[in-house]
């Protein structure tokens, strides 16, 4: 499985950017998709996930409300809407896939994509 994400840039707090992550290969169904995080000097974090088969979708609690995570299943690809953009926001947004019931923990995924640099300024 390959996964190219793309969409990150430099946006002013306040404001919006839409990653994507388009995935290729031996795709399933029973994939979660992840997205995580890892600003300079910090652990990789989890952000969002959701189940390619039933769409469930999962936040951390410092995103709720303000990141929307869905699918195109047509495309193969998983977004992730970012809206309200903090400065703590800043950091290299990572997709991910695995199968099974992780949701959070980052050394459960088994595929990854490049990352995007996401920058908010203050």
């Amino acid at each position: 499985v390959q996964l190219q994400a793309s969409g990150g840039g430099l946006v002013q707090a306040g404001g919006s950017l839409r990653l994507s992550c388009a995935a290729s290969g031996r795709t399933s169904s029973s994939y979660i998709m992840g997205w995580f995080r890892q600003a300079p000097g910090k652990e990789r974090e989890f952000v969002s996930a959701i189940r390619w088969s039933s769409g469930s979708t999962y936040y951390t609690d410092s995103v709720k409300g303000r990141f929307t995570i869905s699918r195109d299943n047509a495309n193969n690809t998983v977004y992730l809407q970012m809206n309200s953009l903090k400065p703590e926001d800043t950091a290299v947004y990572y997709c991910a896939a695995k199968e099974g019931f992780s949701i959070t923990t980052a050394t459960m995924y088994k595929y990854w994509g490049q990352g995007t640099l996401v920058t908010v300024s203050s």
